[in-house]
């Protein structure tokens, strides 16, 4: 018993520590983007009760802690209370279309977009550490492809961001980001 003890203390600072790291990533990528004061509210979420003590729960270190927690009972509460309220996540934008009746993606307005792609590096690079390479973001976005229902003019968005990252690198990807923004 004193021993799963330790290990949910322990993993209190490990996630701490990831989530923490994470948000500053996206703080530091925000802030070549163009958009530093979006970037100071990225995430704020995680840090509250519905999520954190979730996120401690299913701590793993080298995947999301909303993995753990589907794997346990096939969904995830803490990732519906953060999808509903970071509006940098494209599961954020669906409404319900007026001709099919079923739930639709709406298109992203274009600072969260540019959100999502700083985000997608930052956890990419926290996930992965020394593996990280510029095309590993496009990588992730493409193994999982065939899974998401995003619309098509925010997946056209984000590809070309992605796409630029892995062959172009940071520097021209977050200068052209910003050419973006004027």
């Amino acid at each position: 018993m004193q021993n799963k003890g330790l290990h949910f203390i322990g993993n209190i600072f490990r996630h701490f520590h990831t989530i923490t790291t994470h948000r500053h990533m996206v703080i530091r990528n925000c802030f070549y983007a163009g958009i530093f004061w979006q970037g100071l509210f990225h995430d704020l979420s995680k840090y509250g009760p519905s999520e954190f003590l979730i996120g401690v729960k299913y701590y793993q270190g080298f995947r999301s802690p909303n993995e753990g927690e589907r794997d346990a009972y096939g969904y995830s509460k803490a990732w519906m209370h953060h999808k509903g309220r970071n509006k940098h996540h494209f599961e954020y934008w669906t409404d319900y279309d007026r001709k099919t009746k079923q739930l639709a993606p709406v298109p992203m307005p274009t600072k969260y977009v540019i959100e999502m792609f700083c985000d997608r590096v930052a956890a990419s690079k926290v996930y992965l550490k020394k593996a990280y390479t510029d095309a590993s973001p496009l990588e992730y976005y493409n193994g999982r492809k065939d899974h998401r229902d995003i619309h098509p003019k925010t997946a056209k968005q984000l590809e070309a961001l992605l796409h630029m990252l892995a062959e172009q690198g940071e520097k021209k990807t977050f200068a052209y980001i910003r050419s973006l923004k004027k």
